[in-house]
């Protein structure tokens, strides 16, 4: 398995506690051993995970937000 990293991204319609929960569980369902931290104020979403950024982007998505720099 690859080495975890750790990716910054940008997120556009997050606002309130529920949508960090439903991004961190979307992201925790793809890797359990995921570490999130949302930032609301920004958007800045940090995830320290073995996902690609490609496969966090999309978990995003689903989610119904958007993602500014996938």
């Amino acid at each position: 398995m690859n080495t975890p990293l750790t990716h910054e991204l940008i997120v556009k319609g997050m606002s309130c506690q529920h949508c960090v929960k439903a991004v961190t569980q979307a992201l925790q369902a793809q890797d359990a051993q995921a570490q999130v931290q949302v930032e609301l104020s920004s958007g800045q979403v940090t995830v320290h995970t073995r996902l690609s950024r490609e496969a966090i982007s999309a978990a995003i998505a689903d989610e119904g937000y958007e993602v500014q720099n996938p």
